[in-house]
């Protein structure tokens, strides 16, 4: 940075994770008194550059950097922007459009950011910090507050960042930024699905996704819930708030016992795609509804009373939610894959339920459904229901003992070309004599031998 001669600033979430000494990917550089071309003039030398371009407006350069090592460390490249001040465009609060002013001064720009815990720039000659909005004692105080009346006005998607920052960095929205944020929930409809959920390189970690990952998922959901934001991001949540479940199984209102199901798969490290399973899996339960003879609610299909099971919905609302906002195909796909199975019975735990298990789904989908089940046991009470958890336990050790055994097709002694030698014709019928030898390596895996097998195999020609 020192090469290019420029008076730059490092901004926002660097400057942020600096102070809380966290390790941070972000690299963005304020540069006061250059205009673009001159800024362009200075980067092209040390490798690409291309326009960074928001709302048709051009707000500054990322830098791919030529030296490898540099690359290495910012794949996603170094972004440089000259300060941005507001201009008014009329009588309205939301009269307003932000330019690019290369003669605005640091301070300028800090008042264009988001929360004053991004408002924080520090000078690289010197070192020295310019934090107008006392963005540092914010961070101290673990408090979110936003630098203007405006800032969820100016980009909507402030308001699940701001929600990120609750779950990832613990910090604590003060009273006027959830005014703000009641006042402006429904604006986050504005926002391109991509930038809140599936990502704008479709790496499925759009801001709702990094709120999943963070550290206290629930808190930032129920702020989420009592601000509006929610419904407004996922309207498929709507019904499901206050849902009383009347159930002998749950004391909890499905958005409850939902945010405990994602704090607990959070507690355990799982996959992004647990989470979004466990934030999903039970929003179908208040369409499918019906009351027994015993007066409580239930949720399975049964004829006269439900056609559809309450995962099935459930995955139909998550189908249509996790589309909309633009979730990559491999991970929606399991996503659905879990909330579909996720009232799955680990029995007696025994190794031929294992085995099918890991026939039906693999072993990473198999585990990750185990690792929902566990969340959605922990999330039903205060005390969880240990009994079942340990049986849960006992089931995903067996299932991780299994791996090892015959449960995939390319498992088998035999193949296509062996039933062939033995007459069969090439079609459906190699594919169905095929799955009936796995189903039986799978009650029995001593029968996989070439000899047993080609003897069925024969069997079933017959």
């Amino acid at each position: 940075m020192r090469s290019l001669g420029l008076d730059a600033y490092l901004v926002g979430g660097a400057v942020r994770d600096e102070l809380l000494g966290l390790e941070s990917k972000d690299a963005d550089f304020l540069v006061p008194g250059v205009d673009a071309d001159t800024l362009r003039a200075r980067l092209v030398p040390h490798g690409r550059v291309e326009d960074l371009v928001v709302a048709g407006r051009l707000v500054g350069l990322r830098l791919y950097p030529r030296d490898r090592e540099i690359r290495a460390l910012q794949p996603a490249g170094i972004e440089f922007a000259p300060p941005r001040r507001e201009r008014s465009t009329g009588p309205g609060r939301h009269d307003f459009e932000i330019v690019v002013d290369p003669n605005a001064g640091v301070e300028d720009d800090m008042a264009r950011r988001d929360f004053t815990v991004n408002a924080i720039a520090r000078r690289l000659a010197g070192n020295e910090l310019v934090d107008p909005f006392d963005g540092r004692g914010d961070l101290e105080r673990r408090a979110l507050r936003t630098v203007s009346p405006t800032s969820f006005a100016e980009d909507p998607l402030r308001l699940v960042r701001g929600l990120r920052f609750v779950s990832q960095l613990g910090l604590e929205p003060d009273e006027e930024t959830l005014r703000q944020m009641r006042e402006e929930a429904a604006s986050v409809r504005l926002v391109s699905g991509e930038r809140i959920g599936g990502g704008l390189h479709a790496d499925g970690l759009g801001e709702l996704s990094k709120l999943l990952l963070g550290r206290n998922p629930a808190k930032a959901l129920r702020i989420a819930r009592d601000t509006g934001v929610l419904v407004n991001v996922l309207p498929e949540f709507e019904r499901a708030i206050g849902f009383d479940q009347e159930s002998r199984y749950h004391d909890l209102t499905v958005d409850e016992h939902t945010f405990l199901v994602v704090q607990a798969a959070a507690d355990a490290g799982t996959s992004l795609a647990v989470r979004l399973a466990a934030l999903f899996h039970d929003l179908g339960k208040p369409h499918v509804a019906w009351r027994g003879t015993d007066g409580r609610l239930h949720y399975y299909a049964k004829p006269g009373y439900s056609t559809r099971s309450h995962e099935q919905v459930s995955a139909e609302l998550a189908a249509q939610a996790l589309s909309r906002l633009r979730y990559p195909n491999e991970l929606r796909g399991r996503v659905l894959r879990i909330v579909r199975g996720h009232m799955i019975d680990p029995g007696r735990g025994d190794p031929v339920r294992a085995r099918r298990l890991l026939a039906r789904y693999g072993k990473r989908l198999a585990l990750e459904l185990l690792d929902h089940k566990e969340a959605d046991l922990r999330g039903k009470r205060e005390a969880p229901p240990e009994a079942e958890l340990e049986r849960l336990a006992r089931f995903r050790r067996m299932v991780e003992h299994e791996v090892k055994s015959p449960h995939r097709l390319r498992d088998l002694a035999v193949g296509g070309d062996d039933l062939i030698s033995l007459g069969y014709e090439p079609g459906p019928r190699i594919g169905k004599a095929l799955q009936t030898l796995l189903d039986e390596v799978i009650r029995d895996p001593a029968n996989n031998t070439r000899e047993q097998l080609l003897e069925r195999a024969k069997d079933l020609l017959a």
